[in-house]
């Protein structure tokens, strides 16, 4: 199983709802999961309000407009009443190549954001400010698309401050996005397996533990289209750097062993980690095998810190900000982020 953390407490607890005097600090159990970790972020962005669906209107994959409203392209007015219903604009826009295919909104709109806050918008000002607003975030981790989670789902928590254990109930998206922002460093959570999802081809399927949820997500990132909308070189984009460690976990959380590094990864294959002006060079490479998108990173023994990263990395996402791997067989991860 992916071991995503080995966190201190009596996994029974959340099983049992029975609170004890004293956590075994030996015992750990690998479905559990913090606001810290990897799986949990992937099941908020999965979770997200669905933007990419009216781009062609709004322009923007981080709001959307809260239907009902009305559009009017090239003279033609087209209610937006269902999903379903945007279609009708990609066809008026097809339809003719000499016409100008300008898609003006019917104001005031209601835009809601990808994490579920609205904003009133009352003309085409606002509007245009909003969207030069979002602009301004290329780069922003959006939505994963082509997972639905099939609810209700239920999820156990223990609360290690106050050494309580409970239990909720999941029954929308919405609930599940606020229930993991509102998370806190003390509690640990593990959702009640199986969970039914959808994928991007509306096929259910049963998931039973968080290294199947964990891989249906990396899946959908890969070969939902609506996941895929700006295209990127990864050599490209790791050569322009200067990146910082995000986050690594090799057995358990080491990030912070590597506060003040940069990493300049260079196109001959070198890379330089450079900390209080003392640079070392290691090499990098990266290819594809078997469909996996392999990393590797290596640094000389004699530079122990730096030689904890050597491993081979599988790439999971990336984009200009960030660049993420994982080893999905011992639950390892390597998170860069650039810097600015």
């Amino acid at each position: 199983m992916l071991r995503f953390h080995k966190y201190l407490l009596v996994f029974a607890c959340l099983f049992f709802f029975s609170c004890q005097n004293e956590i075994d600090e030996q015992n750990y159990n690998d479905q559990t999961v913090t606001n810290a970790s990897p799986l949990t972020s992937y099941l908020q962005r999965v979770a997200m309000v669905k933007t990419v669906q009216d781009n062609i209107i709004d322009g923007s994959s981080y709001c959307t407009i809260k239907l009902p409203y009305t559009v009017t392209v090239n003279n033609e007015t087209i209610a937006i009443n269902t999903t379903a219903d945007y279609q009708k604009v990609i066809d008026n826009i097809n339809a003719y190549t000499t016409d100008e295919d300008i898609v003006r909104i019917s104001f005031p709109v209601s835009m809601v954001y990808y994490n579920y806050i609205e904003k009133l918008i009352p003309n085409q000002s606002d509007f245009d400010t909003l969207i030069d607003y979002w602009n301004l975030y290329p780069d922003l981790l959006s939505k994963i698309n082509g997972l639905n989670i099939q609810y209700p789902i239920s999820i156990n928590i223990y609360n290690s401050y106050n050494q309580q254990a409970s239990s909720v109930t999941i029954t929308s998206d919405q609930a599940f996005f606020d229930f993991i922002k509102n998370l806190n460093a003390s509690q640990y959570i593990s959702l009640r397996y199986p969970v039914s999802i959808k994928d991007y081809n509306n096929q259910t399927k049963s998931i039973t533990n968080n290294l199947e949820f964990e891989n249906a997500i990396k899946y959908a990132i890969d070969n939902c289209s609506e996941n895929n909308i700006v295209s990127l070189d990864f050599a490209e984009t790791i050569t322009k750097g200067p990146w910082k460690i995000a986050y690594f976990f090799k057995d358990s959380d080491k990030t912070s062993s590597y506060t003040g590094y940069e990493f300049a990864f260079k196109n001959d294959k070198t890379v330089v980690a450079t900390k209080d002006g003392i640079s070392t060079t290691g090499q990098w490479d990266y290819n594809v095998v078997n469909g996996a998108k392999a990393f590797k990173i290596y640094f000389n023994y004699s530079f122990l810190m730096l030689h904890k990263l050597d491993y081979s990395w599988v790439l999971f996402e990336f984009n200009n900000s960030v660049i993420r791997f994982r080893d999905e067989s011992n639950g390892n991860y390597l998170y860069f982020e650039k810097i600015n």
